[in-house]
């Protein structure tokens, strides 16, 4: 829906242009070169193409940061659950087993669960939460036991929550719905002035190069809707990495407890819940 009011408003903004250039055309002195006026036109032009390029570059930058962060946030949070795993493996019975079965769930939820639901709401989903709550279940009576694995353990736990966090703020988009709607209209009017500029001894190449200009502004602005949504745009972050510490993990927790089941389906549901 988006995409289509931004592409309908940049084509009504070079449609309009081009009707104002043709009604000025038939209003002007028929005998005069019309030199002055065009200059005029240009003089106006300038500045509104200044405070659009600089508005269009100011919020690509904001959103490709925001797209590196949620990136680098998702990778980073498959890390330390990974980490947790092979952690937890220096870790005394049963408290060895009880984290890394959470880690194996708690990853299998994210991909089931909160992946789909955080494009929308941009909150956790419970059924992994449980599974982080477990955690420090287990930590708790670790403290007591092993100290060393305890604050080993706590430490990659906090790095993969802050990572979690930074992944669903991300999931939100980064560019306030007026910034957006102020820079459409900006190219809008960008456009419609080119087109209402151009000049009297007019050819084919200044209409491609109008059109040109039209479709790179146009292709901006869908860019940045895209980007601006890292987990749901055509140039979208996956769970792949999430979904291979995953498979990785599940795969090392039936050759460490053979025969051992784990306390969760295969979407990270707590079985008997």
């Amino acid at each position: 829906m988006l995409t289509t009011i931004t592409v309908v408003i940049m084509l009504a903004a070079l449609a309009a242009g081009l009707f104002a250039n043709r009604m000025r055309r038939r209003r002007a002195d028929p005998d005069g070169d019309g030199d002055g006026e065009e200059a005029s036109v240009s003089d106006l032009i300038s500045p509104l193409e200044t405070l659009a390029v600089l508005l269009v570059a100011f919020v690509i930058v904001v959103a490709a940061e925001s797209y590196g962060a949620a990136g680098t946030a998702v990778g980073a949070e498959a890390h330390r659950v990974d980490q947790l795993y092979e952690v937890a493996d220096y870790a005394p019975e049963p408290q060895r087993e009880g984290v890394q079965a959470d880690a194996v769930c708690y990853a299998r939820a994210i991909m089931s669960y909160e992946w789909p639901m955080m494009t929308d709401t941009g909150e956790k989903a419970p059924q992994a939460s449980v599974w982080s709550s477990d955690f420090r279940r287990h930590f708790k009576e670790l403290a007591q036991r092993d100290s060393n694995t305890f604050e080993l353990l706590v430490q990659a736990d906090d790095e993969r929550s802050v990572a979690r966090q930074t992944r669903l703020s991300e999931a939100m988009p980064a560019i306030p719905a007026v910034v957006y709607w102020f820079m459409v209209l900006s190219l809008a009017a960008t456009i419609g002035a080119f087109a209402f500029g151009l000049p009297r001894r007019r050819g084919p190449s200044h209409y491609v190069l109008l059109v040109v200009l039209a479709g790179l502004f146009t292709g901006a602005l869908l860019l940045i809707e895209d980007i601006d949504k890292p987990f749901s745009g055509q140039i979208r972050i996956t769970s792949e990495t999430m979904s291979e510490t995953a498979a990785d993990i599940a795969e090392d927790f039936r050759a460490d407890h053979p025969g051992r089941p784990l306390p969760c389906d295969p979407t990270g549901a707590r079985l008997g819940t």
